[in-house]
């Protein structure tokens, strides 16, 4: 029988503490962990004191996070650590800028089964949303080049950034964004969020422009960003192009759009589009509606408009999504 891994026992302890009590021990745990010289066990400690809300080690994320970074392609591949670490300053607020700076300007090519990939987008974004939470001077100028990174990912940080802490500012730079486009629509799917969740009363309209673009994944983008906002402006959006959408994808993508606004004006149309609406699409709809299969009554109003249908696809979608 060999010896039990070091870097597996390690682990193991460490995902023990997510569950201990933040006493002195656990917290001597977690600095231990935190100088490992495995990436792995320091990345789960990072994870593990975010989510514990450790204030006490933050000094010791910041020195293992300029450890990692003297060589991070040796002592950190794939960024797990030095990512985990910014996701816990960033859970517990810390205000200083330099961890923030140096991964904002970090690129880590590596190795895969295809051409190098950079496998420090994701740090990138983090970094971006912590930076604009301190008092550094320039942090709106290093976060607006993130809008223009090579990697999605990076640039998807930058929006949800920009979107959370960059006030006035941050939302015309997402406006910007949203008019000249991205190659990517999870991109222009974060900037819709974003500006919807920074001015609904502003920006609903703006948003509901591209729920008619000519670019599909970009009107899908929209129209469930409208339907996450739950705003009954933009419900009325979403059911405007309801009736101008004959079929398509988008027509089962704007049922579940409205179903996750989850306004009463939503779920009534959903439940006469069940009635009244051909066998597909009324299935279609009652899946929609599965999310909300715990509500007695409305599987009630449901099932009495399945049962007056009583037909096969109608009833058969109904006993998979609510269980009879």
């Amino acid at each position: 029988m060999g010896k039990p891994d070091p870097v597996e026992r390690a682990l193991e302890r460490i995902g023990e503490l997510r569950h201990a009590p933040l006493t002195d021990q656990t917290i001597s745990e977690i600095r231990h962990s935190l100088h490992n010289r495995s990436n792995l066990v320091i990345a789960k400690a990072a994870k593990v004191a975010g989510e514990l809300q450790a204030r006490v080690v933050v000094a010791d994320l910041v020195t293992s996070f300029h450890k990692l970074m003297a060589d991070p392609a040796r002592l950190d591949k794939r960024c797990a650590a030095l990512t985990e670490i910014v996701a816990a300053l960033y859970a517990m607020d810390s205000d200083d800028p330099h961890p923030y700076l140096d991964g904002l300007r970090h690129i880590q090519m590596e190795g895969s089964f295809g051409p190098p990939v950079d496998s420090a987008a994701k740090l990138r974004g983090l970094c971006a949303q912590g930076l604009l939470r301190t008092r550094y001077p320039n942090a709106m100028d290093e976060v607006v080049r993130l809008l223009a990174d090579r990697e999605p990912e990076a640039r998807a940080g930058a929006v949800r950034a920009l979107a959370t802490n960059g006030g006035e500012a941050g939302i015309l730079l997402l406006k910007l964004k949203v008019l000249t486009g991205d190659p990517e629509p999870e991109v222009l799917a974060e900037c819709f969020a974003g500006l919807l969740a920074a001015a609904p009363e502003r920006l609903t309209s703006f948003v509901g422009e591209y729920v008619d673009s000519a670019d599909e994944a970009v009107a899908e983008a929209a129209i469930l960003a409208l339907g996450e906002s739950k705003d009954e402006r933009a419900f009325e959006i979403l059911k405007d192009k309801w009736q101008r959408t004959v079929h398509g994808r988008l027509r089962q993508v704007l049922l579940v759009a409205m179903a996750c606004s989850r306004l009463e004006p939503a779920i009534t149309f959903l439940i006469a589009i069940t009635g009244e609406a051909s066998p597909q699409t009324a299935a279609q709809a009652i899946e929609a509606l599965a999310t909300f299969r715990s509500s007695e009554r409305l599987r009630s109003s449901l099932q009495k408009v399945v049962r007056e249908r009583n037909e096969c696809v109608v009833t058969e979608s109904f006993a998979r999504h609510f269980g009879e």
